[in-house]
């Protein structure tokens, strides 16, 4: 195990360095001066200077990619071209405010999407699992920004129960974050249930087709132990690949919902350092949110060897 997970490190590391390399050539081209965009209608000759040399921009791209790697191994992203701040700072301020979204959206998902997409496939054919299918393809279909302007239209316009935008820290107001966390949290969690109700659902009815299950509903087993212990914990394992994807991907932060809701998370840094060419920043999340992609597929492949003794991780 403890061989699997140094190995899994290393890989991940020279992911993050092809990652860095990539985002790095790709904002060469970009063009504009993110300097002078920064300055504004500030930009004077010297003050320009100063603020290239600080960045390192003035060197050649051989020696601003490895000082850029140099820096980041022990923490240091630069410097915001826009606030002067430290990009590692500016990054983890925001990352609390999107892992509570990611996180309160995946539990809703999941407490939606996996009560119906077992009693959709132990119902196959019925009433209910055309209605849990309805819904899933309701869900794929609509895109999530209108989903998200419908509900601000009702919950905060019409009936007034939640606030349409805005953010409050968990640790401070724990009220005030579940208002305000509630509609966004919805929006993306009624996308990913959706997605995760048609595979638990897939998932469910390939195990009940299985010789296994079979034998087991042939000894005279009630059909509670069947599922529990038969069913759900092999149709579990390519599930949990799928649960981990969509939580990779809103750690990254959806773009569109923060930008929506006024939510200050990764996504809506990315979205703000994009308008605003500051590259150091966007350089920032993007290695954050690459990071957490392979964190969870890390955590994934060792939650595998606990759903199934017969995976071993070597």
């Amino acid at each position: 195990m403890t061989r699997f997970v140094l190995r899994r490190l290393l890989q991940s590391g020279v992911v993050l360095l092809g990652v860095t390399l990539v985002v790095f050539l790709l904002l060469q081209l970009v063009p504009g001066d993110p300097v002078r965009v920064a300055l504004g209608t500030r930009f004077d000759p010297e003050t320009y200077e100063a603020l290239r040399s600080r960045a390192g921009l003035d060197q050649p791209l051989p020696v601003q990619y490895a000082n850029y790697v140099g820096h980041a191994v022990t923490g240091d992203l630069g410097v915001s071209f826009r606030s002067g701040r430290p990009v590692t700072a500016i990054v983890l301020e925001r990352l609390p405010a999107t892992l509570s979204l990611a996180i309160t959206a995946v539990v809703f998902a999941l407490l939606v999407s996996f009560p119906l997409g077992v009693l959709s496939a132990l119902r196959s054919g019925s009433v209910f699992d055309h209605a849990a299918r309805v819904f899933s393809q309701f869900g794929v279909s609509v895109p999530d920004f209108w989903m998200g302007i419908m509900g601000i239209l009702l919950f905060a316009g019409v009936l007034g129960w939640f606030p349409p935008s805005g953010y409050v820290a968990l640790t401070e107001d724990p009220v005030g974050w579940a208002s305000h966390v509630f509609l966004p949290a919805v929006t993306v969690g009624l996308v990913t249930a959706s997605i995760l109700t048609r595979f638990i659902r897939s998932s469910v009815l390939e195990v009940l087709a299985e010789d296994y299950v079979r034998t087991a509903e042939a000894k005279g087993l009630p059909t509670r132990v069947v599922v529990v212990r038969h069913v759900l914990r092999n149709a579990l394992i390519p599930v949990v690949t799928v649960v981990a994807v969509q939580l990779a991907s809103l750690l990254g932060g959806v773009i569109v919902i923060e930008v929506l809701f006024a939510w200050p998370g990764v996504g809506r840094l990315t979205y703000d350092a994009v308008q605003a060419r500051d590259y150091p920043v966007l350089q920032g999340a993007v290695l954050l949110v690459a990071a957490l992609f392979l964190l969870v597929n890390l955590l994934v492949d060792l939650l595998y060897a606990r759903l199934d003794p017969r995976i071993r991780v070597r």
